[in-house]
Formats: structure tokens, sequence, C-alpha cells
């Protein structure tokens, strides 16, 4: 497979971008206590057909929802429905958006109410990794760049990064090569090279790595019952500064 994309379609995948962008920027403003996940599902799928596009992860693999929306110890793939949100808790979302034969993917975690100092710690500490690890996604450095940045942004506030999940390239097909370790070595890994486009994606547990599937074969949660964090965004490797193509206002 070809990571370097071309001109047009960089051009392709930065829309799909924009449109994931202002969808998470709709959702987070819905986002408080007592609103029912679908409804955030039934926002985003508006949003997204207005503009031309189609939601990434309906159907994908059998995946039931048009979005994910993952509550406190859910770290990944929770499936919308009634669930209802309750002040104190936190509420990851993550949007994928495909057009003109293009998708775009990102992700953000979201305080629902008043929530705990620690776990706005979370928060702040696994945005901090996910942009530690951007600033690596320069030609020439490495995967394990990125990786370690994500891993010591993390371990040195005493949280711990998910192992089995990873991010991943993105073009053509939501999920391409490279895998995006969130925990690696400097210097180790794949070259990177200008036109790459990355889905970089720290997803950080407040206890144990470890986790573990629910009986819907979809929703991925921490194995001790603690809360996860998840942040996400599509990046073009530039000549120089890495590019967000899914960075909001």
């Amino acid at each position: 497979m070809r990571l370097q994309k071309l001109g047009h379609e960089i051009k392709a995948i930065s829309e799909s971008c924009r449109i994931v962008a202002e969808t998470l920027d709709l959702l987070e403003k819905m986002v408080k206590p007592g609103l029912a996940t679908v409804e955030l599902e039934s926002a985003a799928v508006r949003h997204i057909k207005k503009r031309g596009g189609s939601p990434s992860f309906k159907g994908y693999l059998g995946f039931p929802g048009a979005i994910c929306v993952s509550i406190d110890e859910e770290i990944v793939h929770g499936i919308p429905g009634r669930r209802r949100l309750r002040n104190g808790s936190i509420v990851s979302i993550d949007v994928g958006v495909f057009k003109n034969g293009f998708h775009g993917d990102a992700a953000l975690t979201v305080p629902v109410g008043n929530i705990d100092e620690d776990v706005q710690r979370l928060l702040d500490v696994t945005e901090a990794a996910l942009y530690a690890g951007i600033a690596e996604a320069r030609p020439g450095k490495r995967m394990g760049d990125v990786s370690a940045a994500v891993q010591d942004t993390v371990e040195r506030e005493g949280f711990s990064v998910v192992r089995e999940l990873v991010g991943h390239g993105i073009g053509r097909k939501l999920h391409e090569e490279p895998k995006i370790p969130n925990f690696g070595y400097p210097g180790s890994g794949l070259r990177l090279k200008d036109g790459m486009t990355l889905a970089i994606e720290p997803m950080v547990n407040q206890g144990t790595f470890r986790i573990k599937v629910l009986d819907d074969q979809w929703t991925i949660v921490t194995e001790d019952g603690k809360p996860s964090a998840h942040f996400e965004h599509t990046v073009l490797v530039t000549r120089g500064n890495p590019e967000l193509l899914t960075g909001r206002s």
C-alpha cells in the first residue's frame, strides 16, 4: 500500500476531516446531564449528511452505530442508545466521515457537568499526550518517536496507555497502515515521510492498562472499572509542522 498521499487525495481527506471537526464541535456543545447518547448520534448523522458525507463507522465490520459514544470506564466503541449521561461522568465521542472516496477520523473526551479533579487531570494528560505525539509526526522521524512521546507524557503522570488498541493510517480506507501504538521506543519503527495521513489517538486509563470487551462484542472497557479518556486527530505529515486536518476552531 502506498502510504504517502497525492495532492488530490489530501484535499479529499481534508474535506472529510473538516466535517469531522464540525461534528465534534456540535456534539461537544450538546453534552449535558440527562442527554441520551442516541441524541448525539442523531445530531451527528444529520450534520454529516447535510455536508454531503456519510458516517464512516455505520456498518464498519458490523458496528451498529454511526458514532462511538463511550462513558467513564468505556474506552472505545461504545454504542449509542437510550443510556443517559450523568453529572460527574466523562464521555468519549469518536466520529468518522466518508466523502468523495476518503475518510476523516477524530475523537475527544468531554466532562458531563462537574467532574472530580483527578478525572479532569486524566483528560488533560490524555490530550497533552496526543499533542506530544503529533509534534513528533515529521519527515525523518520514526513511528517510535510518536509512540514514545505519547507514552512518556502519560506515564510520568501516573496513568497507563492501552496496549491492544492503536492509531492508524487513514485514506481510502478508514483503517490503513501504518499502525500507531501509544507506547514504544524513540528511533524505532517506520520512518515517516511527508504526505502520510495518520490518525493518532491516545487511549489512556486512570488505572491498569488492561482491557476487556463487554457482551455486546463491541464496547471495550478498563479491566478495573476505572475511567478512561480518548483523544484523536487526523494529521498530515508535512515538511513543516504537522498539519491537524481535524483541527477545531
